[in-house]
């Protein structure tokens, strides 16, 4: 069994919670790819995080997006590494990642108006580039 994700004092993923599987991986490598299983793909059940609170659960969920399978476990694979105790490594870091981005909550968009300079210079922009138009008109068409 492997041992817990600590992502925070306070926020961690048990072991329960994960589920690692090694697979043979794609690509280079030689007769070595046919014969070891070096990627590894880790499944986290989501609902098992202990101390997450709901709004970064709903982050995470958001986050994880097309990583989250049909029992809404989140998938991740590795196969970086021709080593599967490092691939297993590197998964554990992205969840853990992963996680840690969802427990910064979003910064409020805190809504300004333009200064009144601002507005009298975009008018006189404007004013500036329909003079501009009206003297490329023939004498006859303007207004």
């Amino acid at each position: 069994m492997s041992e817990a994700i600590v992502v925070t004092e306070t926020v961690r993923v048990p072991p329960s919670a994960l589920r690692v599987h090694a697979v043979r991986a794609s690509g280079p490598g030689g007769q070595n790819v046919n014969k070891v299983a070096t990627k590894i793909d880790l499944r986290v059940d989501l609902a098992g995080v202990e101390g997450l609170s709901d709004s970064a659960r709903a982050r995470l969920r958001v986050l994880a997006g097309h990583r989250l399978d049909a029992d809404g476990r989140l998938a991740i694979t590795s196969q970086t590494t021709r080593n599967q105790a490092r691939n297993l490594e590197d998964a554990r870091a992205r969840v853990a990642d992963l996680i840690r981005a969802a427990l910064i909550a979003p910064r409020r968009r805190v809504h300004t108006a333009p200064t009144a300079g601002a507005r009298r210079r975009r008018l006189a922009g404007k004013k500036l580039r329909g003079a501009v138009k009206r003297w490329r008109a023939r004498p006859g068409d303007a207004d």
